[in-house]
């Protein structure tokens, strides 16, 4: 199966909003890596000089992890081939960031893009040319999957079919990424989970990364339902956390499914704002993964409609304020390398 591509402004962005709420950075010390961002130039711009824009905003970032998002796919030759355009793109940002020229960020020190699956033992030759064109920075697939009954409700601009995780052509081409030492991230509702749990059940060596801590929904049918929601999103990640190759990312929560609206008020909400509302899901998972098996993410530019780039990581530095030295150096950095593989970027 390959996506459409709808190249289009996804995300209105107002920096005069934005820039009515300062903060001072909580913790600047605080060693931080990235693991999930992305980039691209298609109506609206998000390349390195803006990525970097946020993160000399004050905290700490050694490095950063790009995130596949469709950006730059070669327009001609074979299709399958097309993605390898995003992994070259991205390659070029990190080269720029690893010169020094920019600070000392290693900017995209790992590189996640995306391999059709579905192409079964094809999928080998497109992700030897990733690592061809990425080399060390190319790190692993992610194959969006988000999927509800509910048609209204929409995360990306394409429409993936119905357990697609569980489609024996899907698997055919995922087995090919073990060979390759290649991880996996995922990004679906938290509906799907139980799809996710069987994956890593049948694939338990391959690293899998659960995005975004699985989207408990709060739009559409489940509008008005947070409740219900929290309960079944909880008891899926219980069971998948059984799965010890998961791992899950902390973040996302700026993003419309979740339904806080901190994009539609009349001024910036503070860190403190955004740590009450989402604590009560960081610190599910934490509970129910570990520190070991979770790290924050900024998501941005996505999650930038609802704050800055400080505010989002004073408001993860609250949150994490009750565990200890060793547990949030896992949460903001550690269990990142690990996962990612980039101690030999740093």
């Amino acid at each position: 199966m390959t996506e459409n591509k709808v190249e289009k402004p996804l995300f209105d962005i107002d920096p005069e909003w934005q820039a009515r709420r300062r903060e001072e950075i909580i913790e600047p010390g605080l060693p931080i890596v990235d693991p999930h961002h992305h980039l691209w130039d298609r109506g609206s711009r998000y390349l390195i000089e803006e990525l970097l824009a946020d993160i000399n905003e004050g905290h700490r970032i050694l490095a950063t992890v790009f995130v596949q998002c469709d950006s730059m796919y070669r327009a001609g030759g074979d299709p399958a081939l097309a993605p390898i355009g995003e992994t070259e793109f991205v390659n070029g940002e990190a080269a720029k960031g690893a010169s020094g020229v920019y600070g000392s960020v290693k900017v995209c020190a790992g590189i996640v893009s995306f391999v059709d699956f579905f192409r079964g033992a094809g999928v080998d030759r497109v992700l030897e040319t990733h690592l061809a064109r990425g080399g060390d920075r190319f790190k692993g697939v992610r194959y969006c999957s988000v999927w509800d009954a509910d048609q209204t409700i929409k995360s990306t601009p394409m429409d993936f079919p119905r357990a697609m995780l569980m489609d024996e052509k899907f698997r055919a081409g995922f087995a090919r990424l073990q060979r390759y030492s290649m991880s996996f991230d995922a990004w679906l509702y938290h509906t799907q989970i139980p799809e996710l749990a069987d994956l890593a059940r049948t694939f338990p060596t391959t690293s899998i990364i659960l995005d975004h801590i699985g989207a408990p929904l709060a739009i559409g049918v489940y509008k008005d339902k947070r409740r219900e929601v929290f309960a079944d999103w909880k008891k899926n990640l219980q069971k998948l956390a059984e799965c010890d190759n998961v791992t899950v990312k902390l973040g996302g929560l700026g993003m419309h499914v979740f339904n806080f609206g901190f994009d539609h008020t009349a001024e910036p909400v503070s860190s403190e704002t955004l740590a009450e509302a989402w604590r009560p899901y960081i610190e599910t998972t934490i509970e129910i993964f570990g520190p070991k098996r979770c790290m924050f993410e900024s998501n941005f530019p996505v999650d930038k409609r609802s704050c800055s780039y400080h505010v989002l990581w004073n408001a993860f530095k609250r949150v994490a304020s009750k565990y200890s030295a060793d547990e949030k150096t896992d949460l903001f950095k550690d269990t990142a390398i690990r996962v990612y593989r980039l101690a030999d970027a740093l």
